[in-house]
């Protein structure tokens, strides 16, 4: 892989990922959230066969010179993370990385709906079918909209901004989204964080079912790792980063034992399927002046033990 195959951008943490991999060259790795192809390319470049994950077809589409490139060492998969375990069932897979969230190429693309920065229809589907966020917010009543936006943006303010949303509908375009936040909030130019932030982040959210996505997909990640295999998730915000620090946590045997003013019960619990994680890893302050995306960024990542997978443990 050549510097003029690369992706168009550098992933986040993109050096810590690699360094948590271990990569051995002729080891199968998963990309579970290909996007611009950042981490395929790293771990391509390490010695690794990959298989890539994305349910955006633009992804797949923009991906497949990188597969010419690759000359057999790179399979892309148009389907979900969370499908992995399925899909290479069978397999030897020797470390899963998951990116997720939105991604930059998404962000930027103002068609795809997902920014407030830059005006497009409102959107914010990443595989392109299903429920937009115009039909969520078109058709969706005023408390539901109001719990979505309190639970995923974990917006203090979420009634009166769905209260808003509602009085404006229909709203077809970001920057009408975007403007009704923000006179619902009383944002002034030139405050320090736009107000639409939180809302956007929780509509994409629901629209996607990202939550729900992750937690399947580490569970996905935790039948498909052979003994030994590493697994490394980078998040960006806290409930996340939160879904897998409870994850490894729990898969890791350190759960809480209670109080110890409670009478003991005896429990059988399942045997860890994860070795202890490794403290988790933020990017350093040179990064985080180059890409303010990278602010927010957290790694976590634990190898995997030889305990079968199980639903013992979970969340």
């Amino acid at each position: 892989m050549t510097p003029a195959t690369a992706a168009r951008h550098v992933p986040v943490l993109i050096d810590e990922v690699i360094d948590a991999l271990a990569i051995t060259p002729g080891e199968t790795h998963v990309d579970g959230t290909f996007g611009a192809g950042g981490y395929s390319t790293a771990m391509l470049e390490a010695g690794a066969h990959v298989h890539a994950f994305d349910q955006d077809p633009d992804a797949i589409a923009t991906g497949q010179k990188m597969v010419d490139d690759a000359k057999g060492k790179l399979t892309l998969h148009h389907a979900r993370y969370s499908e992995m375990a399925e899909i290479l069932v069978g397999d030897e897979i020797d470390g899963v990385t998951l990116d997720i969230g939105v991604s930059s190429m998404q962000l930027d693309q103002a068609e795809r709906g997902f920014s407030f920065q830059k005006d497009g229809p409102l959107d914010m589907r990443m595989a392109r079918d299903g429920e937009s966020a115009a039909d969520f917010l078109n058709e969706a009543d005023e408390e539901m909209i109001a719990d979505v936006i309190y639970r995923y943006g974990e917006e203090r303010r979420s009634r009166r901004i769905a209260k808003a949303i509602v009085e404006a509908r229909p709203l077809t375009r970001t920057s009408e989204l975007a403007k009704v936040v923000r006179k619902a909030l009383g944002y002034r130019a030139g405050d320090k964080k736009d107000p639409a932030t939180r809302t956007f982040q929780a509509i994409r959210i629901h629209i996607n079912r990202e939550l729900g996505e992750l937690e399947d997909g580490l569970a996905a990640a935790e039948k498909l790792l052979q003994p030994g295999g590493r697994l490394a998730v980078v998040t960006f915000h806290s409930l996340e980063d939160r879904i897998v620090k409870n994850f490894l946590r729990d898969r890791s045997g350190q759960k809480s034992a209670g109080s110890r003013h409670l009478p003991q019960v005896n429990e059988t619990r399942p045997a860890p399927t994860f070795h202890k994680p490794a403290k988790a890893v933020r990017p350093a302050g040179a990064e985080q002046a180059l890409n303010p995306r990278a602010r927010s960024a957290t790694l976590r990542s634990a190898v995997r033990t030889d305990a079968p997978a199980g639903d013992g443990g979970g969340l």
